[in-house]
């Protein structure tokens, strides 16, 4: 998943928005449910691309169709570590997007930056 890995690292939306599904899945370290479509994913890809400060993928894993890019990121003064699990569909679009997050007072810092972002995008 290069070009995903990439995309993200230049902070090119538009590009990383290309690789996902229309009907993709976005599995969030806080929200209890996943945020759903390429619309509503690629504006949670924004917010994260405004929250996470020095961003890098530092290492992957591949396997059929699933991609781990494991990562390092900040936000504020909290240092974040994290993976993104994808896994693709048969046309090798992001049907599945994954996100964990360690440790909890990274997390805490992302979810309150963030959440103000998506909310309105979250289900009920």
């Amino acid at each position: 998943m290069q070009a995903f890995k990439t995309a993200v690292e230049q902070l090119d939306l538009d590009s990383a928005a290309a690789l996902l599904a229309d009907d993709v899945e976005f599995h969030s370290p806080v929200a209890f449910k996943p945020f759903t479509g390429k619309e509503a994913v690629t504006e949670v890809l924004r917010a994260v691309m405004d929250t996470f400060e020095d961003f890098v993928y530092t290492d992957e894993l591949e396997k059929n169709e699933f991609s781990t890019l494991f990562f390092d990121a900040r936000v504020g003064e909290k240092k974040l570590q994290g993976v993104d699990i994808l896994r693709l569909n048969d046309n090798g679009k992001i049907a599945h997007f994954t996100v964990m997050l360690r440790p909890l007072s990274g997390v805490i810092a992302m979810a309150e930056a963030m959440g103000p972002k998506v909310a309105h995008l979250a289900k009920e």
